[in-house]
């Protein structure tokens, strides 16, 4: 069943930049960083949010850095040998342990830290390219399965996360999303209907489904 993540929390009705960034500002935390989640569905957003809230609360300058989760993808090699590439982007195709230990060392704050990034373009990650420096004191960390109420998901990741996001589009509106994601890859319709449906749309039942409440709702729409 879904949770109702609406029971005792105040959902934010819009994407009021201003009032997520006094989110993160006002909310304590006694770690030298402050990890901030920002979850949901494939297409509800993550990326262009985690972006707009990376400039808007000053950038690199003042800080900030994004961790994608999508970095971690098991390479497609790895997933062809497990007979999993069809459905590339399910929780069991990430590296679980090793952005785990990412964000280990990236709270424990005692180094720079190379953090990988997934090129859609590719299909595939590019080590090491990204560098969360000292100097960054606020982290996004941004993904799909970051407050994933099952093993090993709830066990690794969550504890490392100080405050949690999730941003709630409707099914119809991701699945118009994902399916045009697929035409601007060079797909044909037919064929990027069948990867919508086969595969993200499941993930997204997945994530809405069995997401653990956040600490604040962001509705986009």
């Amino acid at each position: 069943m879904p949770h109702n993540f609406d029971s005792g929390l105040d959902p934010v009705l819009d994407p009021d930049l201003d009032h997520i960034a006094s989110l993160i500002a006002n909310h304590p935390s006694g770690n030298p960083r402050l990890m901030v989640a920002i979850a949901g569905a494939p297409a509800s957003g993550k990326s262009t949010l985690s972006e707009r809230l990376h400039h808007h609360l000053g950038g690199d300058e003042a800080g900030v850095a994004i961790v994608p989760m999508d970095g971690f993808h098991f390479d497609d090699g790895i997933l062809r040998a497990r007979g999993d590439l069809a459905r590339k982007g399910a929780p069991h195709t990430f590296d679980v342990g090793g952005f785990a230990r990412c964000l280990e060392a990236i709270k424990r704050d005692d180094a720079d830290i190379y953090v990988p990034v997934f090129d859609r373009n590719l299909e595939l990650s590019r080590g090491s390219a990204r560098c969360i420096s000292k100097a960054h004191r606020i982290i996004l960390v941004e993904g799909n399965y970051l407050l994933l109420d099952k093993a090993p998901w709830k066990d690794l990741i969550s504890p490392l996360l100080d405050l949690t996001l999730f941003l709630d589009i409707p099914l119809t509106v991701l699945e118009e999303r994902l399916i045009d994601r697929w035409h601007q890859q060079g797909f044909d319709t037919e064929t990027a209907k069948q990867r919508a449906l086969g595969n993200d749309i499941p993930n997204a039942r997945t994530v809405q489904n069995h997401s653990r409440p956040p600490d604040h709702i962001i509705r986009l729409l």
